[in-house]
């Protein structure tokens, strides 16, 4: 039997506008409604962090660029509430995820067409939304990598890197990906992964210049700044480097790193025949459905593995609950997690 559903509930808001988000976010009490015909009510329980929680904080995206701001777009959770007019397809007990600003909350109320219902309530599907649909997408509609070419991925542990990695091997590519530390070098190694290069411990340059002599075919690009020149610079007669982001000024207040080559990059893509082409997921909102299932039937099939990463390695609960969520921001920025960053805001729900 269904429990009653509270009168109010949490969620994690901006209510200032810095890049740092411990200082800008308050957690609030909210009015919980009931869903109007179309709706469904879902309980979060787990919901993922992203490098660019940060830039919401900061005001970047024009959607919401004053406080105050609703925080985190991605989310698992169970429908415990349907509103007039839904189809039998979701009901009551059902799991389901779904890409939406306010995902920092224990309850979201939605579109009954928005939502992707999933198997089980399980952490990995979290990591197929913004991490997973980026890596696909951005791989499918503007990298197109072919069998028999090569592919860098920058940042290639982490949420989004791990599946450009396995999606790129699945096209039958060559892979290289960048990382830092023997740990993420071996999770790269059980990804699938041909070349894990360790930046704190080769300089990537010369590892490109050495083993890829020809250039690499397609960059999957997250980083920003010098790694950004790098990859230019590596890039293959007719290559094409896709821009996911650039994580390492988002902690600055110009939000964007300083690159050394911006002024002359027209001339060294000219000589190449290259191309750099930026990719935001959600320019691509028809896509994501189908994207989504495919990424659920090779998580399923055994053909992708998803890292999740929910703070547990140094030991304790891990992130649980509202208040955990800037210990997990902080944690991505650290450049010590591995795989997707994932908090579980209801950790008293068990898994179905």
């Amino acid at each position: 039997m269904a429990s009653a559903l509270p009168n109010t509930f949490r969620r994690l808001v901006a209510t200032k506008l810095t890049h740092n988000f411990r200082e800008a976010v308050e957690i609030i009490n909210c009015e919980l409604k009931p869903p109007t015909a179309g709706q469904v009510l879902i309980k979060t329980k787990y919901a993922g962090v992203n490098a660019s929680d940060i830039n919401f904080t900061a005001g970047r995206y024009k959607h919401a660029s004053k406080p105050p701001i609703l925080l985190g777009f991605e989310g698992v959770g169970r429908v415990v509430q349907v509103g007039p007019g839904v189809g039998d397809g979701l009901k009551v007990g059902q799991p389901v995820a779904y890409l939406a600003d306010g995902s920092f909350s224990e309850y979201q109320c939605l579109s009954a067409g928005s939502v992707f219902p999933v198997p089980s309530l399980r952490p990995e599907f979290v990591s197929l939304l913004v991490s997973g649909l980026t890596a696909e997408l951005a791989l499918e509609k503007v990298g197109q990598p072919s069998a028999g070419e090569t592919v860098l991925v920058t940042g290639a542990a982490g949420g989004t890197g791990q599946f450009a990695v396995q999606l790129a091997k699945l096209r039958g590519c060559r892979v290289l990906g960048t990382c830092s530390g023997e740990a993420k070098a071996r999770l790269l190694t059980a990804l699938g992964c041909d070349r894990p290069i360790d930046y704190t411990k080769e300089k990537l340059d010369e590892v490109l210049k050495r083993e890829c002599p020809r250039g690499v075919n397609v960059v999957y690009e997250g980083v920003g700044g010098k790694m950004f020149d790098t990859a230019v610079d590596a890039l293959a007669t007719h290559g094409r480097l896709i821009v996911i982001g650039f994580i390492q000024g988002y902690q600055t207040d110009q939000g964007m790193p300083r690159s050394q080559y911006l002024a002359t990059l027209p001339a060294r893509l000219l000589v190449k025949s290259a191309s750099v082409r930026g990719f935001f997921l959600f320019n691509f909102f028809s896509e994501l459905r189908p994207a989504f299932d495919k990424l659920v039937k090779l998580l399923e099939a055994g053909q992708l593995r998803a890292a999740v990463d929910m703070g547990r390695a140094a030991g304790g609960s891990g992130f649980q609950r509202l208040e955990a969520v800037p210990d997990a921001v902080q944690h991505l920025y650290s450049k010590s997690s591995l795989g997707k960053i994932v908090v579980d805001l209801d950790p008293d729900e068990a898994k179905l």
